[in-house]
């Protein structure tokens, strides 16, 4: 059981306060201040579940769970099926609520794979399109009647329209009359009594015919109706009840419809109400910084006194101190089902006590709890008794009050129960207020309930050690600031500090030594094994957050240069897919061009020896390149040269692509001119790494074999992407044109390609010079023709390229 009062001492209502001020309209509010802690594990399971789908939704996209413009409708809703006509602006409010709520039954129900349980929700509302409909057939979004709400409406208005324009067009033709405006007292035209008229001067009111409908208050001025207009007003006014009435009747019909559908509305309603209640969970839950807890059952153990209760809060902060809150850890294991916690006045018992008391409340609300963590049992029942002078908000108790409350909480409190006990036995003689808390506490324990207390009396620290069950715990007291740490420890029991307090303060030396010979010498070594002990505590809590500290940081560098590791890993293999595409491709274009020249060979009476062999070499080329890839085969980057590696002048370097060593002569910001014997090769950094032993066993073999004048040699390493048979430099500006010659040729040379066609292009000849100039000659080109007309004539330039290793 849960009554008002408790939460009244542990300040759940004040929390319900703070939380209802997130909220979006009075339906949601008044949802939020009813709300209470359930004892059904289930339904606590789930109202914890929907918070955190909220919390993912608004993180995502707030606008989801928009809620603007929605009103409580239900008394008007419910008021319509005894017949109350409903008025023009909150039949609008009903149009805009329903018009909400299947905005967000459409947009939620969508989502149910991400949000299953706020989809259930959603799918409650009630669209009630008809009358939405209706609604907004009739009325305007400034709560006006429409022309068009009705055809009755729409002809009443057009001759009220009419009427008016010849009321007024008589009236102004009056008052610019010279032979009447004498006896006004001023040319305008007002109303009284819903009737137009026109001010005369009391002195005239003889000369002009009509009714008088007023008169000033000075009497100075009578409001006359003249005759002309009578029949006008007549009509005017006439129309006006007519209007009302149809506008009545018209209202009265929405009312009707409203009414049949007052359950559907009141539902959708209340369903709005809910979002509106998880909404201000998750802002809550947010603006505390605050977690789902884990929820468990009770799980007693058959032959085990404990009742199988488990809390456990990791940095729980009480949400009503502010950001000065001193965050506490508390556990309840599995050999505790009792705290007995010692220490000084206002050194934050009571905070604690309430912290823990507050935390599970929260959590049976389906509220995130401010904690790093939080693990903790679903109770039936939770009972405190606090309030004395260190209590957050109470005034003081008398020991009366405090045995009635205790003695309240003994006849109810069962195993499936929280007790919450703050200064248990204070207010009486020491000796029996001792004796009575050890009692109540002995009783407690075997019930056994989940008991946390708080005492003065240092004799329950004793029985704290030695009754099964119950564990000490303190809070701190900083004796160098005379002030307490508000940190919670369980497991040691507080100490005496009224010597080492009264020292600081400046009571006499004597004073205190002679009040340590009345102190007893099992008390003093007592004091100074736990004033030890905390010192050791706190030196080993230090050294463990420094240790947590340290791993945090390992743990997310581990991370990072895994995640790094994963994505070079992932770009490699797409490398390697790419480049066997590539050479598929490229050998499949190198064999029409074969085929072709073979072709024109043949029609020339040429000898196609060479060509037989350059076939035979286009089929090694194109069954090496449809080899599945070999992940095993692939050269594996050493470790050690994964991240960011960028080489230096003088670095000996391997590129790939050309398969041979060379030392860096250049540097530029994303690429290296590299030397290679007598050829300089420009290449990006990303096509160059450390040379491995692997690379040069293959450069030694490579080397020996020409030495002997081998020039049949298997390449253990994937075959070099051929540059393809053209090389198009159009649009290129002079220099990067010759840079990309260079390239080419040396790629070319090396694949074994016989024979390229550079196109240059025409155009003003200047790069068709530059290319040609730097042709002839080269060490690489054995010939340099201009090409045939049906190859580009004069924009073409066809080499014949040196053979491999000749």
């Amino acid at each position: 059981m849960i009554t008002e009062k408790t939460l009244e001492t542990l300040e759940l209502t004040k929390i319900l306060a703070q939380l209802a001020k997130h909220t979006s309209f009075s339906a949601g509010r008044d949802l939020v201040l009813e709300m209470r802690p359930t004892t059904n594990i289930d339904e606590a399971r789930a109202w914890q579940q929907e918070v955190a789908e909220v919390r993912e939704l608004l993180e995502k996209s707030e606008g989801r769970l928009n809620l603007g413009g929605v009103r409580d409708v239900r008394d008007a809703a419910i008021a319509a099926t005894r017949g109350v006509m409903i008025e023009a602006s909150v039949l609008l409010d009903i149009r805009i609520t329903l018009r909400r709520a299947t905005t967000l039954k459409r947009t939620l129900g969508r989502m149910n794979y991400q949000y299953p349980r706020i989809a259930e929700i959603v799918e409650e509302i009630q669209e009630c399109n008809d009358l939405q409909t209706s609604i907004e057939t009739a009325i305007d979004d400034n709560a006006e009647i429409r022309d068009t709400a009705s055809p009755r409406l729409a002809i009443i208005r057009r001759d009220l329209k009419v009427v008016f324009e010849r009321l007024q067009t008589k009236l102004n033709r009056m008052i610019t009359n010279s032979s009447i405006t004498q006896y006004l007292q001023d040319p305008i035209i007002t109303t009284r009594n819903g009737r137009y008229v026109v001010p005369v001067k009391s002195d005239f009111k003889g000369k002009v015919k009509g009714i008088l409908h007023d008169t000033s208050s000075s009497g100075a001025t009578v409001f006359i109706e003249p005759e002309a207009t009578v029949e006008l007003n007549n009509q005017w006014r006439e129309l006006q009840l007519d209007e009302e009435k149809e506008i009545r009747r018209i209202l009265m019909a929405l009312t009707d419809d409203v009414g049949r559908l007052s359950e559907e509305i009141v539902r959708t309603v209340d369903v709005l109400a809910y979002l509106d209640l998880l909404r201000a969970k998750a802002a809550y839950a947010d603006q505390l910084r605050a977690v789902q807890p884990v929820l468990l059952a009770l799980a007693p153990v058959v032959g085990n006194p404990h009742p199988g209760s488990i809390i456990e809060l990791q940095q729980a902060r009480h949400p009503l101190i502010g950001e000065k809150v001193v965050p506490i850890d508390v556990h309840f294991g599995e050999d505790t089902w009792a705290l007995v916690v010692t220490g000084p006045n206002t050194g934050g018992k009571t905070v604690a006590l309430k912290t823990v008391g507050l935390m599970v409340l929260m959590a049976q609300c389906g509220l995130a709890v401010p904690c790093v963590s939080a693990r903790m049992t679903i109770f039936e029942g939770v009972y405190a008794d606090i309030g004395d002078e260190q209590s957050i908000e109470q005034s003081l108790s008398t020991f009366s009050s405090h045995m009635k409350n205790t003695i309240h909480i003994l006849e109810r409190c069962d195993e499936h129960s929280l007790v919450l006990l703050d200064e248990v036995g204070a207010g009486t003689d020491p000796a029996e207020g001792a004796a009575l808390a050890r009692a109540i506490i002995d009783f407690l324990v075997h019930r056994p309930a989940t008991i946390m207390v708080t005492t003065h009396h240092p004799e329950l620290k004793s029985y704290a050690v030695e009754k099964r069950g119950v564990r000490n715990a303190s809070v701190e007291f900083n004796l160098e600031t005379l002030a307490p740490t508000y940190r919670l420890i369980v497991g040691l029991p507080g100490r005496s500090n009224a010597l080492a307090i009264a020292g600081r303060l400046g009571l006499p030396a004597d004073i205190i030594a002679n009040a340590r010979e009345f102190v007893t010498n099992a008390d003093l070594n007592a004091d100074a094994m736990l004033d030890e002990i905390h010192r050791s505590r706190e030196e080993v809590r230090q050294q463990s957050e420094e240790i947590a500290e340290v791993l945090a940081t390992a743990n997310a560098e581990r991370l990072e240069l895994r995640q790094r590791l994963d994505k070079l890993e992932d770009e490699r293999r797409s490398v390697m897919v790419e480049a066997k595409r590539k050479a598929e491709q490229e050998v499949e274009s190198f064999r029409r061009e074969l085929r072709r020249l073979t072709t024109e060979m043949r029609a020339a009476s040429m000898p196609l020896e060479n060509l037989r062999a350059i076939h035979e070499v286009s089929e090694r080329l194109l069954e090496s390149a449809r080899q599945p890839l070999n992940e095993a085969d692939a050269v594996e980057v050493p470790a050690a040269d994964v991240p960011d590696w960028r080489p230096r002048l003088g670095d000996v370097v391997w590129l790939e692509t050309l398969r041979g060593e060379g030392t860096v002569i250049e540097l530029d910001r994303n690429d290296a001119m590299v030397q290679m014997g007598s050829l300089k090769i420009r290449a990006a950094f990303r096509d160059l790494r450390r040379p491995t032993k692997q690379d040069r066993q293959y450069a030694e073999k490579v080397a020996s074999r020409r030495r002997q004048g081998t020039t049949e040699y298997r390449d253990e390493r994937p075959t070099v992407k051929a540059p393809g048979l053209e090389l198009d430099l159009r649009g290129e500006r002079v220099d990067e044109a010759i840079q990309r010659l260079e390239e080419y040729l040396d790629a070319a040379y090396l694949s074994g390609l016989p024979f390229a066609r550079i196109i240059h292009g025409k155009g003003t000849g200047a790069l068709r010079k530059a290319v040609r100039e730097k042709l002839e000659g080269h060490s690489l080109v054995m010939k340099v023709s201009t090409g045939e007309p049906n190859e580009g004539g004069d924009g073409v330039t066809v080499i014949h390229l040196a053979p491999l290793n000749g």
